[in-house]
């Protein structure tokens, strides 16, 4: 079985993208510029801030971070993104979920401006990937397609089956598929016999959260296997949706947790704000 490795890919990418960064720097005098707002102390959301911010620091992007205490309002979050929007050195703006309850992620998603939302989660730029025009991708379910392309796995005429129906993984990353010319069936927590529909797939992508959902029963022999599920067990260990032992002996490739897709969101959360830097000088 081929370990599809997401971290190989991601420095490659980032290689990519730090040539062009300092392209734009040095041609046009634009350092791409990312905003991260934090709200509250959630431990794993302070991590995730972190490693955004060694990753931009890695491509020479200018990364500001805006932690909020938890009694943030509403309206002053709100009026954070506004001025954020208007800052011209700011390419991209991106609020960590979760929220505290008391803010609402469906006010804070719309009030980015759809050309620095490069997490693609506004309704206009959700709108134009299904429509086959995206500006952003969705930063995991592309990474999972980067991987697909650096390993040469094509989608075209392949049966695929997304596990996960979540409008931040599941529901785009069965649309990239599809944009691949992939036969696509999403999988979901009311599906009936789920192992039967598993089976079928030549790649199947698992996004549920559920540690060793996925196991070697469920798996076509050659499918390549991507586990999106990254869960913390009461040991602290990190493991997949996907038991990647038990099905090593069937599929053709699957990816690891940790190192599979994880290294990828960050990826191309980096791409998607090299691409607002660029559009902004149209």
């Amino acid at each position: 079985m081929i370990r599809l490795d997401g971290k190989v890919v991601a420095q490659s990418v980032r290689g990519e993208i730090k040539e062009e960064a300092n392209r734009l720097l040095r041609d046009y005098g634009i350092r791409v510029g990312l905003a991260v707002i934090i709200v509250g102390e959630d431990p794993a959301s302070r991590v995730y801030v972190r490693n955004k911010q060694r990753a931009c620091e890695e491509v020479g992007f200018d990364s500001r971070v805006y932690s909020l205490s938890c009694d943030t309002t509403e309206t002053e979050l709100l009026n954070l993104i506004r001025s954020l929007n208007k800052d011209s050195a700011v390419h991209g703006i991106l609020v960590q979920l979760p929220l505290p309850k008391h803010i609402s992620e469906e006010k804070v998603t719309h009030t980015i401006r759809p050309d620095k939302d490069v997490d693609a989660f506004h309704p206009y730029n959700v709108g134009n990937i299904l429509l086959g025009k995206p500006d952003f991708l969705p930063c995991t379910p592309a990474g999972v397609m980067e991987i697909l392309h650096h390993y040469g796995i094509s989608c075209e005429g392949k049966e695929c089956v997304v596990v996960g129906r979540s409008n931040i993984v599941g529901k785009p990353q069965a649309l990239l598929l599809l944009a691949e010319n992939g036969t696509v069936t999403v999988c979901h927590s009311r599906t009936r016999n789920l192992s039967e529909i598993t089976r079928r797939a030549d790649i199947l992508v698992s996004a549920v959260g559920r540690p060793h959902f996925i196991t070697a029963d469920m798996v076509k022999a050659g499918a390549v296997v991507i586990d999106v599920g990254i869960n913390r067990m009461p040991d602290g260990k990190l493991v997949g949706d996907v038991d990647y032992e038990g099905i090593s002996a069937l599929a053709s490739a699957a990816t690891p947790v940790p190192g599979g897709v994880g290294p990828m969101t960050i990826t191309m959360l980096l791409r998607n704000a090299l691409l607002a830097a660029q559009n902004s000088l149209k």
